[in-house]
């Protein structure tokens, strides 16, 4: 059972996000906090933990890219999912390098939504087409260390969602291979996780996003 915790600072919209989440059989609401500095009193108090945030950005008292610092250094077993309205560049890149798991904009479609809070439970990089797209319109020229193709590979792979096993399997390598190249992609592009190499990806031209 994946324990979610809702974080957002409006009511209606906390209500509507139990009432889908509570239609998942595998997924169970364990709380509701209306700003950061509550989300981080309420995973702290979880009797049985919290696996995923489910994470607005702008709040008051504490928005959610401060949160999701503080979770990272205080809970790095919780994964953020960001869901807002905003898709600026000053909400995504933020939310991302502070450690989120993923973002998703309040117009995902119910499925969509649950599926993501799955990926994100399973530590996969989770971003909306809009925010790939938007990332992706922030090209930038790559770094002295370019990707090798197997590392371009590896990096598609997990842009789609797929475990270091799949991605084992599918590239026919080990999974500690697979391990070896991340390690690279994210000494190469900077980064610290797999959310922000799939967003350095989409910055830099490596990947595109679907529709």
């Amino acid at each position: 059972m994946i324990k979610v915790l809702i974080v957002d600072d409006h009511p209606v919209v906390r209500d509507g996000l139990r009432g889908v989440l509570d239609g998942a059989p595998d997924m169970d609401v364990v709380g509701e906090a209306g700003h950061g500095a509550e989300a981080l009193a309420r995973v702290a108090a979880a009797e049985n933990g919290v696996d995923v945030v489910l994470m607005d950005l702008r709040m008051p008292t504490m928005g959610g890219v401060e949160a999701i610092r503080e979770l990272r250094r205080t809970a790095p077993s919780v994964r953020v999912l960001v869901l807002t309205t905003f898709d600026t560049d000053r909400d995504v890149l933020p939310a991302i390098e502070a450690g989120a798991t993923g973002y998703l904009l309040k117009d995902t479609p119910r499925e969509d939504l649950l599926r993501a809070v799955r990926s994100a439970h399973r530590g996969e990089a989770v971003l909306s087409p809009a925010v790939a797209g938007r990332l992706m319109g922030q090209m930038r020229e790559p770094g002295e260390d370019a990707l090798s193709a197997r590392e371009l590979e590896v990096l598609r792979f997990v842009a789609a969602g797929s475990t270091n096993r799949e991605t084992a399997q599918k590239l026919f390598i080990s999974e500690a291979t697979v391990k070896t190249h991340l390690l690279h992609i994210y000494a190469k592009l900077q980064v610290r996780d797999r959310a922000s190499a799939v967003a350095a990806g989409y910055q830099r031209g490596l990947l595109v996003p679907d529709g």
